[in-house]
Parts: C-alpha cells; structure tokens; sequence
C-alpha cells in the first residue's frame, strides 16, 4: 500500500496535478492524464472495493463525463475551484467527495483582488453565478441521457435469457459507477451556491452596494437549480435564465431590510477592471 500511495504521489507531480486544457478549457490529449492515471486510478478504486466495471462507455456517459469535468474547471472558477482535486478525483485517485471543501476561497479570491471598485466584485459574482446558471443545463441534460442508458442496460440484463452473472455484476457496478459522477456534480452545484452566498454575505459587510440584490436574484435563481440537482431532477426542463435573472420575479431577501447601499443603481453586465 504504501508503495501504491508513493507511486500515485510521484505521477501526481509529474502530470502537475492539473488536467491540461486547451481553447474553451476543452482537455488536451495526455498520455499520463489520458492512459496512464486512469489505470492508476482503477487499480486503487479495485483495492478499496469501488465499483469498476468492463463495460464500455456509451457515447452518452462520455458526453457526460465530459459535461461534469467542463463544469467543475469552467474558466471563471480557476482561481479558487479545486481544480487539482477535480482531476484526481476524475482520475479515480481519490473518491470523489469534497464536503470538506472551504467555502470561503472564492471571497478570499475576491478579496484579493485590486480592482478600480469595490462594486466590481459584485458585478462578478453575478456574472459568475450566470456562468454557472448557464452551463448547469447542459450537465442536466447529459445526466437525463445516461438515467435513460442505465434504464435500457437494466431492462436487457433482466429480460434476456443469454445474460450472464458476470455481465448482471457489470450493469450493476456501471449504474453504481454514473452515480459516483453525478452526485460529484450535486455537490460541486452545493458548494459553488454556498461560495457565492457566503462571499455576497461579506460583501454586504465589507463593501455594501446596491448591487447586492441583483447578486442575491441570481443566487435565488442557482438555488432553484441546487435543489433540483439534490433531488436528482435532472429531466424537466430548466428555467429561461436570460428572462427572469434581471426580473421581480423572485424577490430578494434584501429588499425588505435596513441595509444601507448606495444611492446607485447601475448593475451590468460588464464589470470594470
């Protein structure tokens, strides 16, 4: 074990943690990311008694592998978004948990920053969260499409007479393998809402602005999204962000308290640097 533990730590330094990205955070070809870890990966996952199954992934679970990934090591989530843990856990290095995660990295990321005004941060958690509230359905959809798979996958392993045990183990270990994928999204959704909602919380402490409450919109908009991903919701159609981010129609929690913002009222969509 520790010789397995030694050489997943010299791998890890020698990929630089990191899965490489290309245009859009589309993932580069790497021999060590693509073929060696995996393999890595698998025999620790074998060791530990973790699902692994011999069937091949239908272009449905690539699509959603894919879909996941892209999510959690989106471009405006590098500075604070565990991106390093993100590719060990795809690599089936370490389980994929992250309920220890620190929610206030994102408003230290923020904090961090020498930007011309203080209302800029809240003109980039909320285009943050739209970034968020924008690529979320994509991964909602690509989630509906592999439940259905693993439906068919089921129906066959059951109704045919030629199924063998092996292959029975196998579907079952597949299902048990997509839910490890799906509830790393649910909680990566969980921990971006609590980030955000825990930076605008310090903002309104440290820098309150009008701006607030066009974040807090947005943010009751994700928690919409956050639940429904709890309740492994996947398949119903997802709200038209682009209609109701900027309306009344969910009203936030700031209206109807004493915070003192100030006397503007300019969110946009574009923030100052």
């Amino acid at each position: 074990m520790h010789r397995f533990i030694l050489l997943i730590a010299i791998l890890g330094l020698i990929s630089a943690c990191a899965r490489p990205t290309g245009d859009f955070g589309r993932a580069q070809s790497s021999v060590v990311h693509d073929e060696i870890l995996p393999q890595v990966g698998k025999l620790r996952a074998k060791a530990n008694g973790e699902p692994q199954s011999n069937l091949n992934l239908t272009d449905e679970e690539h699509e959603m592998h894919n879909r996941v990934w892209r999510f959690l090591v989106a471009s405006h989530a590098k500075d604070w978004f565990y991106d390093a843990v993100v590719e060990w856990q795809r690599l089936r290095l370490i389980t994929a948990q992250n309920n220890k995660f620190s929610t206030d990295r994102y408003y230290s990321f923020l904090r961090s920053q020498k930007y011309s005004s203080s209302k800029v941060r809240y003109y980039k958690v909320a285009n943050d969260i739209d970034a968020d509230l924008n690529t979320s359905p994509s991964v909602f959809k690509a989630i509906c499409d592999v439940y259905e798979i693993d439906r068919r996958r089921s129906i066959a392993v059951q109704s045919l007479n030629s199924a063998q045990d092996i292959e029975k183990i196998s579907v079952s270990e597949r299902r048990a393998e997509n839910n490890i994928y799906i509830d790393w999204f649910v909680q990566a959704m969980r921990y971006r809402y609590d980030s955000y909602s825990l930076a605008l919380e310090r903002l309104l402490i440290e820098t309150p602005h009008e701006g607030a409450r066009d974040v807090d919109r947005r943010l009751s908009l994700f928690a919409i999204e956050v639940e429904r991903a709890e309740r492994h919701d996947f398949c119903r159609s997802p709200l038209d962000y682009t209609k109701t981010a900027n309306s009344n129609a969910i009203a936030s929690r700031y209206e109807t308290k004493s915070y003192i913002f100030g006397s503007e009222n300019e969110l946009n969509s574009e923030y100052l640097k």
